[in-house]
């Protein structure tokens, strides 16, 4: 009880400057529409809270006292927090930078975030979430349709799949550049380019003379690292083992026979976020807590075992099939649509912190061992 003392003023000092940024996001959001100026004071203001915020989690998570294990999922849920008020952030200083219809008193009134009567189901969700993707993706394409001059060329230009099933782009000078009497847009569609000859490219029996030809083949995601290489205690490599098994983890983070070691943003890899720099600061701390958990274990060596890292890949892929109309492209996001589900990103959201909150709760999934007289030291 003394130790869950001392713990709630420190988190409510934390709790109670989250709640003072979020409010003055929204307040100003609501009441800077005519007036710039108020609103970057609101940024700036918010930023300096952000700062203030992350330092003072930091010196919570630094200052934990034994028997506060579960600080560590509080201090989680406040960095979440934080997450949402760096979005909020970006999206006030776009506004300010794009110097919207809104802010300049063009538009009386603001889009209300809709609230549903009940919670929804992952597929309405999906759904809902496919609706509003052909509603800018028709924007997109009208776009297109208002620059682009030739119809045959305009057409071929305009992307039919989900939002963010690849990567968006923009540039106010790429559409324009197709009205040139100098650029002409070939559409290898669906084959691709028929053959490559010493004088240039050749398509449908057109042959395309050239001076310089550029290569933009992409590559291998998540299958041109180098932890691929690594040989576990069966003498086979991860590439091996994921080949004859399929890609198999526990939390993105560790593979069954190859102890110690620790895939920092791989396959299955989440963290609750797309955001890669974000996904690798949930891995460092996670990698930080597993050292000290080792430390004070006297243990050296640490593995998973089998049947954690089994139903952690299975749901990796169940996540991704349901999860997967929202990817219907060929795109390095979906293995250019031959990757196995689950063997890629995650796609389980928030999920992934339920399975690592409930590893370091109960440590059932790991085998910890002490470290051999030569080799690994403690």
């Amino acid at each position: 009880m003394a130790a869950r003392g001392h713990l709630a003023p420190r988190m409510g000092a934390v709790l109670a400057l989250l709640t003072l940024s979020c409010a003055a996001t929204l307040g100003g959001g609501r009441t800077v529409k005519n007036d710039v100026d108020n609103l970057r004071l609101s940024l700036d203001r918010l930023r300096q809270e952000q700062v203030e915020t992350r330092a003072r989690v930091d010196t919570v998570y630094q200052n934990r006292q034994p028997g506060e294990e579960d600080l560590l999922t509080l201090v989680q849920d406040l960095r979440d927090r934080l997450d949402i008020l760096d979005a909020q952030i970006y999206a006030m200083a776009q506004r300010l930078q794009d110097n919207d219809d809104d802010l300049a008193g063009r538009i009386d009134d603001f889009k209300v975030r809709k609230v549903h009567a009940r919670e929804l189901s992952q597929e309405e969700l999906i759904r809902k979430q496919l609706d509003t993707n052909f509603r800018i993706m028709e924007q997109i394409r009208a776009r297109v349709d208002a620059i682009v001059e030739d119809p045959k060329t305009a057409e071929a230009l305009k992307p039919y799949y989900p939002y963010g099933c690849k990567r968006p782009t923009f540039h106010d000078e790429y559409l324009p550049v197709f009205n040139k009497p100098h650029v002409t847009l070939v559409d290898t569609a669906p084959r691709g380019v028929s053959k490559i000859n010493e004088r240039g490219v050749v398509h449908e029996g057109t042959e395309y003379p050239l001076d310089v030809l550029i290569y933009a083949t992409g590559f291998q995601w998540m299958a041109t690292s180098t932890f691929n290489m690594i040989v576990g205690r069966d003498g086979v490599s991860l590439t091996q083992k994921w080949q004859k098994e399929g890609t198999k983890t526990f939390l993105g983070l560790h593979s069954h026979g190859f102890p110690n070691l620790f895939i920092v943003s791989g396959p299955q890899g989440g963290g609750g976020s797309f955001n890669f720099t974000n996904a690798i600061d949930e891995h460092g701390d996670y990698v930080v807590w597993m050292l000290k958990t080792m430390r004070d274990r006297g243990a050296g060596i640490v593995d998973i075992r089998k049947e954690p890292e089994d139903e952690y890949a299975a749901h990796c892929r169940t996540a991704d099939i349901n999860t997967a109309p929202l990817r219907d492209c060929v795109s390095y996001y979906n293995g250019h649509g031959e990757a196995e589900p689950g063997s890629l990103a995650y796609y389980g959201g928030g999920q992934w912190h339920k399975y690592r909150v409930q590893a370091q709760k109960t440590l059932e999934p790991y085998l910890f061992e002490s470290a051999p007289d030569k080799g690994i030291n403690t």
